[in-house]
């Protein structure tokens, strides 16, 4: 876990996703002969990056392709996108026991410490832990670091589920679909449409090529039934749209339910409050012809 000590591996530079995803596909290549179980551990290692500058024209059309107003500081879904291929390059090592191809964002929680202005320039750290059985297979978390001027400015921990992946026999005592709460859909305060495109068009702007977000061919050869919105999308959209122009720290955090399949409609609620932090706001998205939720999350601003 995060209090074992690590190895500690420094890339020369944030490497290129499409290169990390032919990685991939020669690693899913020669693993084609599987164990019926993975090793109970992943590899005690973290990936380091130091110097990571902001490209400002490609956050740029990050931020319209969201909507939003063009600044200089950095969103904090962005922040993510940016470190992502350095999360990436633990997950396509040899010893790391998931395959990478066709794996599934379950959740993304993030706190922020600060804003993070464009100009600075960043240090990242990735590393998987806390591997552990899933009703649809193995799920792992992924923990990135950013840091400024050797502080700490930005935490994120996604989670990510291999289907069909079994550790050992331990799935028979995971929650079952079956289990879950009934959804109640809230008051829907709007509504997001997505097209057919919009898993290419995210890919344009973040570099995650992944296939199962591309296009209906490209996924089904992966497992899933349609291309599907990329879980960081749909979580960058969240964060703008619940706070527009955050002015200090933020924390926020989403949890994926069901796909959102492509193309398609998502029905959403956002509600405001205070607590004792800052201003939080709530968010669901459902599909409202299925009744059923595609993620849940919520984000404050202190």
């Amino acid at each position: 876990m995060s209090g074992t000590p690590r190895e500690e591996v420094t890339l020369p530079g944030v490497p290129a996703l499409p290169g990390l995803y032919r990685q991939a596909v020669a690693l899913a290549a020669r693993r084609r002969v599987r164990r019926a179980t993975v090793p109970l551990e992943v590899p005690s290692v973290q990936h380091r990056v130091h110097g990571v500058r902001v490209d400002l024209a490609a956050m740029t059309r990050f931020q319209q392709l969201l909507g939003s107003a063009a600044r200089d500081v950095v969103p904090s879904a962005y922040v993510h996108t940016l470190a992502f291929p350095v999360a990436m390059s633990v997950l396509v090592r040899p010893d790391f026991p998931l395959p990478l191809l066709g794996m599934v964002h379950l959740s993304n929680e993030v706190h922020q410490e600060r804003l993070i202005d464009a100009s600075e320039v960043l240090d990242v750290v990735a590393r998987a832990e806390h591997l552990r059985p899933h009703a649809a297979g193995t799920q792992v978390d992924v923990v990135i670091e950013v840091r400024a001027d050797a502080g700490l400015v930005w935490t994120g921990r996604s989670v990510y589920l291999a289907r069909g992946v079994r550790l050992d026999d331990a799935a028979a005592s995971v929650r079952r679909d079956e289990d879950r709460p009934v959804f109640t859909a809230p008051t829907p305060t709007g509504v997001w449409r997505l097209g057919a495109d919009t898993g290419r068009r995210y890919a344009a702007v973040s570099g995650d090529w992944n296939p199962i977000h591309l296009s209906a061919l490209t996924a089904k050869a992966l497992g899933m039934k349609a291309a599907i919105a990329h879980g960081m999308c749909l979580a960058a959209r969240m964060v703008d749209q619940a706070v527009p122009a955050p002015s200090g720290a933020l924390s926020w955090r989403i949890d994926f339910a069901t796909p959102v399949l492509l193309p398609g409609t998502v029905t959403t609620s956002f509600t405001g409050r205070g607590d004792d932090s800052g201003r939080r706001t709530d968010v669901v998205g459902w599909s409202a012809k299925r009744r059923r939720p595609h993620f849940t999350g919520w984000v404050r601003a202190e």
